[in-house]
């Protein structure tokens, strides 16, 4: 498997657009309007795949943050993932105490405030560092329970954004992998700059051929992605069989 350069993959979605003028069929020489919404283009085709496919290779750790001692609320930087799926209390011996994800209301409840203090065992999502409207926060906040009696470590796992393809970074995760995905979702954006979408447009059925061929597409991908995680059939890594019976279990 060859993987998509960033060079390959403006000279093919240019061609592809229409964005190209070559007189011998060879040259490329590159419409302004194209290189005017490339970055657009690579940010809505990169981001609209990560948000439909829970890539296991964008899965990370992060043992950086610390509980504070006496304070039930954990402050993890908001960069440091996309969504966060675990956290453990790790103590100074290295023993470690996963926490489950509970309501914040059951915390609430159960340790009232700073009084219980030992290793915590449960959290909850409790917003940003700040409450204004419009506001950038720069990190988001935990509710755990108990209230930390150590200043334990946090392990924490979650998922993170692939850097973008571009010239200083010509290969990604996704120019590798999902190639043929990655240009059709492109050109999912390529053709509403060309007003593409509706009824009056130059082709209307453009978009929409593209937007079909993106999903069929990714469902071959999730189905990938599942058995990487061992999350296919009957919790394996095998490709879901329609004719074996009974099922794997």
């Amino acid at each position: 498997m060859t993987a998509l350069t960033y060079s390959d993959y403006t000279k093919q979605l240019a061609i592809m657009a229409g964005y190209t003028v070559g007189s011998d069929g060879v040259t490329v020489t590159y419409d302004p309007n194209f290189l005017a919404i490339l970055p657009e283009t690579i940010n809505y085709a990169e981001l609209r795949i990560q948000r439909d496919l829970d890539f296991l290779a964008t899965q990370t750790s992060d043992s950086s943050n610390k509980f504070v001692i006496g304070n039930n609320i954990l402050s993890v930087p908001q960069s440091s993932f996309i969504t966060l799926q675990t956290i453990e209390a790790v103590d100074s011996s290295g023993n470690s105490t996963p926490l489950l994800p509970v309501a914040k209301e059951y915390i609430q409840n159960v340790y009232d405030g700073n009084s219980t203090q030992a290793v915590p065992q449960y959290f909850a999502m409790y917003g940003s560092d700040t409450g204004i409207a419009g506001a950038n926060p720069t990190s988001r906040n935990i509710l755990v329970g108990p209230t930390p009696d150590l200043a334990y470590t946090a392990r924490l796992t979650g998922t993170i954004r692939f850097a973008p393809i571009s010239a200083a970074n010509p290969v990604t995760f996704i120019s590798t992998y999902l190639p043929d995905l990655f240009v059709i979702a492109s050109m999912i954006y390529v053709s509403a700059f060309q007003r593409n979408f509706g009824r009056q447009s130059d082709d209307p059925q453009m978009a929409q051929s593209y937007e079909s061929q993106y999903k069929a597409l990714l469902a071959g991908a999730m189905t990938e992605e599942s058995r990487k995680k061992y999350q296919s059939a009957a919790w394996t890594s095998y490709s879901p069989s329609p004719v074996a019976t009974p099922t794997r279990g």
